[in-house]
Formats: structure tokens, sequence, C-alpha cells
């Protein structure tokens, strides 16, 4: 389980990049980890699908408004990385530089000598779960339900019936792409696109799997155990390697990428990885000090209040704050004083009250005697 990286992070950009640099960083990145330039490499594979989603979010204006603002909880997570192109380029008008990635890798994902009936990872899936201020300090495990596309068991997913076979697309000639070409101010250049006959598999059903109509996955209902690790803040996402949608030809499921809510809670507000909290104390606790009761994310603990503690005061429980992810390492706890003015006095208790503040003098008010001496110096002749 791994926490989902910053887009930005994942190209090589910084957040204030232009257009032009995003594109030329994605280009770079794209070609180095490209599954047909690195066979049978399953760590370029899941870069060159990490670089994918992290421009398909970054290149669109409104996606990446919203994950600027909040994140990866404002995405999905499944992969599908943007071309090039689409408008003009140094003035050649309908000239999609799209055309150039697809000549040199093939177009729809598959590579000139790729085979289009060979494994592939399958979708993966964007889920949200929802859990307490504790727990997300804590750590818990929640059983989640998720619902998957399996690959159909009775045509191994290949979506003909049990006992027939394939038909070669007689189209792209079982390769699943077609050459074409087109004319830019460069010249000619070939690119190759996805079969429309076949739509890229390079085989034709000739009689449709009965159990999944020919799709070759049936939706499935599962339930599974995700550790949430102590730490994790609203809006992260965990990755869960091999719980997404089943592969395409026998291969690898896709992810779950798991959006973690934390619900607010009625006494703590987090702040990074410390813990902020009010305590509301008496007039006389603050005035005459009192041990009182903290609570913290691990329990009550004392602590003694000075007299004559200011409304305000903020005083620092060491090590009681939010433990970091996978560390060992936690943040403080910062406990701001708030006395509490007593309402609802009875004739008695307001007696006794201006009996007490008679017994006073400016000594016992510094910062009303300073505040009043500069009054005096203000408007003095």
């Amino acid at each position: 389980m791994s926490q989902k990286k910053d887009y930005y992070e994942v190209l090589g950009v910084d957040r204030g990049c232009t257009e032009e640099d995003l594109k030329k960083s994605y280009r770079k990145l794209s070609k180095k980890h490209h599954p047909d330039l690195n066979p049978n490499d399953t760590a370029s594979e899941d870069k060159f699908k990490e670089i994918s989603e992290a421009y398909e979010v970054l290149s669109d204006s409104n996606k990446k408004r919203q994950y600027d603002q909040f994140g990866h909880s404002s995405q999905g997570g499944g992969g599908g990385g943007g071309g090039f192109g689409g408008g003009g380029f140094g003035g050649f008008e309908g000239f999609d530089f799209g055309d150039i990635f697809e000549g040199f890798f093939g177009g729809n994902g598959f590579g000139r000598n790729s085979n289009p009936n060979s494994p592939k990872v399958g979708e993966d899936i964007n889920q949200s779960v929802v859990i307490s201020f504790l727990e997300a300090c804590k750590g818990v495990k929640k059983n989640i339900n998720i619902a998957y596309k399996k690959s159909c068991e009775s045509c191994r997913g290949n979506g003909s019936e049990s006992g027939t076979s394939l038909e070669s697309c007689g189209q792209c000639k079982g390769s699943g792409v077609i050459k074409v070409q087109q004319r830019t101010a460069f010249g000619a250049i070939s690119s190759s696109r996805a079969c429309t006959s076949c739509n890229g598999k390079g085989k034709i059903i000739k009689k449709s799997c009965t159990p999944c109509g020919g799709r070759g996955f049936k939706e499935e209902i599962s339930d599974i155990n995700i550790d949430i690790p102590a730490g994790i803040d609203h809006g992260q996402t965990l990755s869960i390697r091999n719980s997404g949608h089943s592969g395409l030809n026998g291969g690898p499921r896709g992810d779950l990428n798991l959006t973690v809510s934390v619900s607010a809670d009625s006494l703590f507000k987090r702040k990074g990885y410390d813990i902020i909290c009010e305590l509301p104390i008496t007039y006389m606790q603050a005035v005459l000090g009192d041990d009182v009761i903290v609570p913290t994310i691990d329990g009550k603990v004392k602590y003694s209040i000075s007299a004559g503690t200011q409304p305000g005061t903020v005083f620092r429980l060491k090590g009681k704050g939010v433990p970091h992810v996978n560390s060992r390492s936690k943040g403080d706890q910062y406990v701001e004083v708030n006395v509490e003015v007593p309402k609802n006095m009875t004739k008695t208790q307001k007696e006794a009250l201006r009996n007490f503040e008679n017994l006073l003098t400016t000594k016992n008010y510094e910062k009303r005697e300073s505040f009043f001496d500069k009054i005096k110096n203000m408007f003095k002749d």
C-alpha cells in the first residue's frame, strides 16, 4: 500500500510551469518508460501509467484547477494519458502532434510490434472511505465493499462462446492496427491507429459467450480489508495494488485508489501533524491556578494551570499530536485556555463578587493599568 505521488513531482515540473514545459516533460518521460520500449519491465509499465495519469489531469484546465485546490481527492485515479495533439503548432493549422507520437509507438497504446491480444493491465477503481478523526490519528482496519470487472471464467476473457474460436480480423489482418498516412507541413507521416472493425483486438468473435454476453468479464462484488495507516490526512489517497478491475487477455488487475475523508471532531482540530484544542476553565482557576484534566488522542493527561493565567494562553503537550505516517515521530498538541465568564448569577453571588473586586487594586491588573496610562499620555496637554 502506498500513498499517491504528487502529479507535479511525477512529471518533474513546478506548479507554475507553462503548458509547453508540461508537454515537453511528458513527451520525454513517456518515451523513456513506454512499455513497448521496455518489454517485461513491470516497473516501467507502472511508471508509464503514473505519468499518463498525471498528464491527463494537469493538461486539462478544469481538472488541474480542482487538483491544485483539493489534491488527489478531487481526481479519479485512472490512467490514460492524453496525447500532445489538438490545435496548430508554429502556424501549421490542422497538424496533430499526437500523430508523431502514434507514428513512433503505434496508436491506441499498441506499439508497431506489439500483439493486440497480449496481456494488459486492468483499469483502476476509484473509491472513497469515511473515517473518524481518532481513526485517522490511530490507524484503522476497514472492510471495503467494491464492485469490479472480473474476467469471465467461461471464455477466459476473450468474449467467445466456449468451444468456439476467434476469427482473425480481415480489416487489419489480425494485427489490431491499421496504417494511415497524413500529409503535413513536414511531409507525409505514417501512423498506426486501432482497427475500428475489431476495436484493436485483431480478432472477431463468431459467437458471443453466453455467461458474459461477449464482454469477456462479469460484474463482481467483493469485500477487501484495508489497513489505513496512522496519521493519514483528509483527502489523501491510498493505492492498493492489484485490487482493481481484471486485466485483458489474462493481464494483472488494476489498482484500487482509495481516497480518505476524515470527519470533523468536536474536541480536536488538526494542523499538519499538530493537534489544536480549546480548554475552558473558570475564573477562579485562572486567578489561583489549578490542576486540570486535558483530553488527548491517547487519553486524559493532567496539567497544572499557573496562577494568573490569562485568556488565550496557549501551552504545548509535546509528542501528543498526530503520528507521522509510517514513522515513530509525532506532532504536538497545543491547548488554548479559554476563561469562561460566569452567567446567571444570583444576588448573593453578585454581592460577593463586588466585595472581592473592592479588595483589589490597580497592581492586580497590570494590563488594565498600562492601558489607562497610555490613554492619559495620549490626551496629555
